[in-house]
């Protein structure tokens, strides 16, 4: 019974020379086993007879002759072993859930390697075999496995559904075709199928397209977002810097006024502490007298009281207390002034706050701007890296090209915007006279120019100075407390908005508002004449730093 257990595993069947199964497996003397063939050509290259195992020697070679009971046990076990592989091959190639089981494997039902569309059936690697060998059945038309082929069949003629027909956009058959079909446009269902496919490409490219746009959309939309939320904290901070500092100045004036009215109590308990020390110190004195009155007054020796009361005929205190009294100091009206200075201080603060926190906010915008010397009158004298620009008395002979100013010593620079928001700065310390701003593309740039919206011009100037003026048309003059040393320009496109700074008061110099941008626009720049040396001083276009 354990016999009959017993399984042998591979390595009891390997000879040891070739490492793989026995074929004819000998007997040595020692008891090892061979193959036939390997022992044998082992010792015919060998100079002695020996046992490649246990290396036992021997004298006269052996007469070697097959192990019929190893020989058998071999053989059971190759049948064996190509069961189990079968078996395992089979396994591999049984019908899942979802797949095409083969409609001629009985029992175990098989995967369907391809389908038929003449025998309406569907076959495994096995059953496939007549398809692919017989001359007869090679001319049917085979395809990748199917379900349900009896939907590719005509109902009305059963045969193949090998055609499309156009006119009525159904499949048909060859009998349809001669029949009900005969005047209509049918053509191969594989034409057909060419061109539906050829379409579909196109569909799925259109869709692909379409998701690809979507999908920009929704980078752009997240993109929004996220500028939105970097806006709402950057406004948060501003917010919670502004409100912090108007706190400060509301507890300052509490402080203040509560200081006030304690300094006022105050001096006025000092008053009436100086006026009650002062009644007490009479009040003593006469105090005084009256026991001195009343001793004298009670005295039996005549000479004594007569001699006394020359004394006490001294003058008592002369001070008159009718009129004297402590007034309360007067605070009526005061939280009333107090508030009223207060609003004063918090409406200058907040302006001065919320210019600090505008210019901030535009700074945000800042964009990299160099100087376009294709554009440059003749006598304007650029920096190497386009950041500066001066007059010079020296006309200089320049190609006259339609984008440069031949009368007016302007210059624009080489960037332009035609959407959304940017901000620069242009330093003008030492300057008596320049123009700034910015210019739609179209301008006017040979002859006589005026600088004024209508024409395409967003400008403001410095004359004389002392002089600034906004050019909108009718210029306006702006009165500016301090001499701006570095003015910034910001844009916003859409908004329709140009507004300029005195970037080191953190003030707003002059907006342009609801504008109306349709072209590219440049930045705009003019240094002016030297006058005679005084206006001298570059323009500079000067790296932005956030205050």
């Amino acid at each position: 019974m354990a016999a009959a257990n017993y399984l042998p595993s591979e390595d009891q069947f390997l000879c040891s020379i070739c490492l793989d199964v026995f074929t004819d497996p000998v007997s040595t003397p020692c008891g090892h086993n061979f193959c036939k063939n390997c022992i044998t050509e082992h010792w015919d290259t060998s100079y002695r007879c020996q046992c490649p195992l246990c290396k036992e020697t021997f004298t006269i070679r052996p007469d070697l002759r097959v192990n019929t009971l190893l020989t058998e046990m071999v053989a059971q076990f190759r049948q064996s072993a190509q069961q189990k592989a079968s078996s395992s091959s089979l396994q591999q190639q049984v019908s899942k859930p979802g797949e095409v089981p083969c409609d001629v494997c009985t029992g175990t039902k098989l995967k369907a390697l391809k389908s038929c569309l003449v025998c309406l059936a569907s076959y495994c690697e096995i059953h496939l075999e007549p398809h692919l060998t017989a001359s007869r059945l090679k001319r049917h038309q085979l395809m990748d496995p199917v379900e349900n082929l009896e939907d590719r069949m005509c109902t009305k003629h059963d045969k193949p559904l090998e055609l499309f027909c156009k006119t009525d956009q159904t499949c048909v058959c060859m009998l349809c075709h001669v029949s009900d079909h005969k005047t209509h446009d049918v053509v191969p269902l594989k034409e057909e199928y060419e061109g539906k496919k050829a379409e579909l490409g196109k569909t799925e490219a259109e869709i692909q397209q379409m998701i690809q746009k979507r999908q920009l959309k929704i980078q752009e939309i997240k993109h929004s977002v996220d500028l939105s939320e970097k806006d709402a904290d950057r406004e948060i901070a501003e917010g919670v810097q502004v409100f912090t500092a108007l706190k400060e100045s509301v507890e300052r004036g509490l402080n203040e006024l509560i200081k006030m009215i304690e300094e006022k109590q105050k001096t006025t308990q000092k008053q009436a502490e100086g006026f009650i020390k002062e009644l007490e110190q009479e009040i003593s004195e006469l105090k005084k007298r009256s026991t001195e009155v009343k001793q004298l007054s009670h005295s039996e020796d005549h000479l004594h009281l007569l001699q006394s009361v020359q004394s006490l005929k001294a003058p008592l205190l002369s001070k008159d207390w009718t009129g004297v009294s402590v007034h309360p100091p007067s605070l009526q009206g005061t939280v009333v002034r107090a508030v009223s200075q207060l609003e004063e201080t918090l409406n200058k603060e907040m302006k001065e706050l919320l210019a600090v926190s505008e210019l901030k906010r535009v700074q945000q915008y800042a964009v990299d701007v160099t100087l376009d010397p294709d554009t440059a009158h003749p006598k304007l004298i650029l920096s190497d890296d386009g950041k500066q620009v001066k007059y010079g008395d020296v006309k200089k002979n320049l190609p006259n090209n339609p984008k440069r100013f031949c009368h007016h010593t302007f210059v624009l620079a080489k960037q332009s915007f035609s959407s959304g928001k940017f901000y620069f700065e242009v330093q003008v310390k030492g300057k008596t006279d320049w123009d700034l701003g910015v210019a739609r593309e179209s301008i006017n740039r040979k002859g006589n120019i005026t600088l004024s919206p209508q024409d395409g011009f967003w400008t403001i100037w410095l004359r004389n100075g002392n002089e600034y003026e906004a050019l909108t048309g009718p210029p306006v003059s702006r009165s500016l407390k301090s001499q701006p040393q570095k003015v910034g320009v910001f844009v916003d496109y859409e908004e329709g908005l140009v507004s300029f700074y005195d970037v080191d008061a953190a003030a707003l110099i002059y907006s342009f508002t609801g504008c109306s941008f349709t072209e590219k626009l440049f930045p705009f720049f003019s240094p002016c004449n030297n006058d005679d040396g005084k206006n001298s001083a570059p323009l500079i276009i000067s790296p932005v730093r956030v205050k």
